[in-house]
């Protein structure tokens, strides 16, 4: 099921943010007008990768420095290890996440 959880503007281009939908937070990313969105705790001890530094489609945790591909999910020292990645829409300038069993509760948009 997809959810909207954002305007194309709130995203400027080389950036990411964080959105809570229900019991997730999630990292959005946008990478030259092309949005992405994934896990946003980092593996190593749980840093919000939203709110790290994005360079081209590589996030780099602000807690210790892992790498993540923005595009995959995976690290970049040992590509297939990584956190869940979710598809991403766009339509009408709203940002729209497709994550499966996901319950919406009131006010978490």
């Amino acid at each position: 099921m997809e959810y909207e959880v954002a305007r194309v503007e709130q995203i400027p281009p080389g950036k990411g943010t964080v959105f809570s939908v229900a019991d997730k937070r999630l990292a959005i990313f946008n990478v030259d007008g092309t949005f992405y969105a994934m896990d946003d705790s980092c593996l190593h001890q749980g840093s919000s990768l939203g709110t790290s530094k994005l360079d081209g489609k590589i996030v780099t945790c602000r807690g210790h420095g892992w790498g993540y591909d923005v595009t995959t999910g995976s690290t970049v020292h040992v590509p297939g290890y990584g956190v869940a990645t979710y598809p991403v829409k766009v339509a009408d300038g709203k940002i729209y996440v497709a994550v499966e069993s996901l319950r919406l509760n009131a006010g978490s948009l």
